[in-house]
């Protein structure tokens, strides 16, 4: 509505500005009788003045007519050469928006085709003949290989990505050579290539290597070459700029974790790990359960461990585990099975003051058979015979895990046999080879 109201008051701006050129001309010339005289010897040429003005505006409208023309027809080459470059640039740019259609609608091989058909009509035309050309022609070098790696052709595909990546063209089009380096670092992974896709990420300039995309396959590029320290920490900083919604952040961070924890191969390496998580996750029931259960397979488990060092390691390992110990009703059943199987081991070592605060959480639940049997254990550690075969047997009718009723077995055997009572042994010992 405003176009159609500016275009009208142009209009009648031009009408009055033609209504003053005329009015001024019939000023000008409707009663001049002047005449001018032209002296050529041995003649005498008289003219009126209004034929002569007439005259000298038709010449100079006449010599500006010719001049343009003049300059048409010299300018008709140029014109043809342009013309003739916007009809080849006209169709690279249909072969690559026909190519990138198909490539999308998995048509490779007419996606390669229309590709290969825009880099044919590329090298038809000069260079520098149009912008945004180097723009084109990683795309549709990058075409030409995401077709041939969608056709498993590598040999194709890494041809084209090299030319993709020529330094003439990165020059002219940085942003397309570092998408071509982020595709080459994607088929690396799913060639299970590390070493090329480490490569490949190397090659990334700075700020694009902080870019979410490159993180994501940075992670997997770290999962894939066993680099759990390097997941982990990429990781976290994906969870921080929420590239993965907050459930599956939690999945994949506490994943690496338990990797991480998996991996260590002594206490050093161990407390490490523990030492690098923060706060939050040193609380989470099924890391420090992870981390617990290495560091009895590290040192408390082992025959040959030395008596400080495991004294040592029970007591970290008891610290770590503290946390749980507060919300252990909370815990699930299965979780509160992994936290009496992994303080178990440290039972030998331990201290008036936990064996008070364990006894003191199985009168809080007495009826829950893991802390029976755990307290049950560290009675027998401190040869309280009678206390501990009370513990046990109240542990053997409520367990239910066949490992737990074992080692409950197994210990009320050995205490039988204390107090000299061998048919009490004999059937404990039988339970538990029943178990066995």
């Amino acid at each position: 509505m405003r176009r159609r109201q500016r275009g009208a008051m142009r209009s009648v701006f031009w009408l009055l500005g033609l209504a003053t050129v005329a009015v001024a001309l019939a000023l000008l010339v409707g009663d001049n009788e002047s005449t001018v005289t032209l002296f050529w010897p041995p003649y005498r040429f008289d003219v009126s003045f209004n034929f002569v003005l007439f005259c000298l505006i038709g010449g100079f409208l006449l010599l500006h007519a010719a001049l343009l023309a003049i300059g048409l027809i010299r300018d008709l080459p140029r014109r043809a050469v342009r013309w003739r470059t916007q009809q080849v640039e006209r169709a690279v740019v249909g072969s690559v928006m026909d190519a990138l259609a198909n490539q999308l609608s998995g048509r490779f091989v007419r996606a390669q085709s229309s590709a290969q058909q825009a880099l044919d009509q590329l090298r038809s035309v000069p260079a520098g003949q149009w912008p945004r050309r180097e723009q084109l022609q990683v795309l549709a070098h990058l075409l030409v290989a995401e077709s041939a790696h969608s056709l498993q052709n590598r040999e194709r595909r890494d041809e084209n990505l090299q030319a993709a990546l020529a330094p003439e063209l990165g020059k002219g089009a940085p942003d397309a050579s570092e998408g071509a380096l982020l595709r080459a670092v994607r088929w690396a992974v799913e060639d299970r290539d590390v070493d090329a896709a480490r490569s490949r990420l190397a090659e990334l300039p700075q700020g694009a290597a902080r870019r979410i995309l490159a993180l994501r396959l940075k992670l997997r590029v770290a999962r894939l070459g066993g680099a759990t320290e390097e997941a982990l920490e990429t990781a976290r900083l994906l969870a921080k700029h929420k590239a993965f919604s907050p459930e599956a952040s939690r999945s994949i961070v506490r994943g690496l974790v338990l990797d991480t924890l998996r991996e260590a191969h002594d206490m050093a390496q161990l407390e490490a790990a523990w030492n690098r998580l923060d706060a939050a996750e040193k609380v989470v029931p099924e890391l420090a359960l992870a981390a617990a259960r290495r560091g009895n397979q590290l040192v408390l488990q082992r025959s040959d461990a030395q008596d400080d060092e495991t004294r040592a390691v029970a007591a970290r390992l008891r610290s770590w585990l503290e946390p749980l110990w507060k919300d252990f009703d909370a815990l699930e059943p299965l979780q509160q099975r992994q936290l009496v199987v992994a303080f178990e081991p440290g039972l030998s070592q331990l201290d008036s003051a936990w064996l008070a605060r364990l006894e003191h959480q199985q009168r809080l639940s007495p009826n829950n058979a893991f802390l029976q049997y755990l307290a049950g254990q560290a009675c027998m550690q401190r040869q309280l015979w009678g206390k501990a075969s009370q513990l046990l047997t109240q542990a053997s009718h409520g367990l239910n895990d066949a490992a737990l009723m074992r080692r409950t077995w197994r210990s009320l055997a050995r205490l039988a046999e204390e107090r000299g009572d061998d048919a009490a042994a004999q059937a404990a010992w039988k339970q538990a080879a029943i178990l066995d």
